[in-house]
C-alpha cells in the first residue's frame, strides 16, 4: 500500500513539473523553428487600411537628442488596427517612455519587430505564437508621440542592429484602388 502511494505522488508530482516545463519547451522548440526560417524578403502593411501612397520612407530621419529614426511612421486615424507582419513569437507587450504603449515579436531569421505608440494592446500577451495579420494592438500616440498625428513606428531588429522596413512592406492590406484607376 505504502509503494501504491509513493507511485501516485510521484506521478503527481511528475505531472505538476510537466505543466511547468512544458509551455517553456514549446516556447523554446518554436524559437528555433524562428530562428531556423530566413528572414522575410516581403512584408504586408501593419495598419489596416493604408494604401502604397500613404506611407513614406522616415528612415534614419533626425530625431531629438541626436538620435537617427530606427523605422518607419505609418499615419493613421486613431484606433485604426495594427496586425502582425509576420509568424512569430510575441516577446513583450509593454510601455518604455520612446515608443509609449509597445509590442515586440520575434519573427523568421530571428528577427525583432516592434510596434509602437499603440492607444492599446489587442487581448495578447508575452509567450504567444502569432500569425501575419493577427491583431496586436490599435494606432495612438503613446510614449513620445504625444501630441503628434497618430501614427505606429514600425522597426525591425537583427543581431547586427535596425534594418530599414520601408523596402520590405507591400499593400497586401491596403485599401481598395478607386474606380478606374491602375
Amino acid at each position: 500500500m505504502r509503494r501504491f502511494f509513493r507511485t501516485v505522488i510521484l506521478a503527481v508530482v511528475l505531472s505538476a513539473l510537466l505543466a511547468i516545463v512544458e509551455p517553456a519547451v514549446r516556447i523554446a522548440v518554436f524559437t528555433a523553428h524562428l530562428a531556423a526560417l530566413p528572414s522575410p524578403v516581403s512584408l504586408p502593411l501593419p495598419v489596416d487600411r493604408l494604401s502604397a501612397a500613404a506611407i513614406a520612407d522616415s528612415w534614419q530621419a533626425a530625431r531629438s537628442s541626436g538620435r537617427r529614426h530606427e523605422g518607419i511612421d505609418l499615419f493613421a486615424p486613431a484606433g485604426t488596427p495594427v496586425r502582425s507582419t509576420t509568424i512569430g513569437l510575441v516577446a513583450r507587450v509593454g510601455n518604455n517612455p520612446l515608443g509609449g504603449k509597445i509590442v515586440w515579436v520575434t519573427g523568421p531569421g530571428s528577427q525583432r519587430h516592434y510596434y509602437a505608440h499603440l492607444s492599446r494592446f489587442a487581448d495578447i500577451h508575452a509567450g504567444q505564437p502569432v500569425a501575419v495579420g493577427d491583431l496586436l494592438g490599435y494606432v495612438g500616440t503613446s510614449g513620445n508621440a504625444r501630441g503628434t498625428p497618430p501614427h505606429l513606428h514600425y522597426g525591425i531588429y537583427t543581431a547586427s542592429g535596425a534594418i530599414n522596413p520601408y523596402p520590405l512592406l507591400r499593400p497586401s492590406r491596403a485599401a481598395p484602388a478607386p474606380p478606374g484607376a491602375g
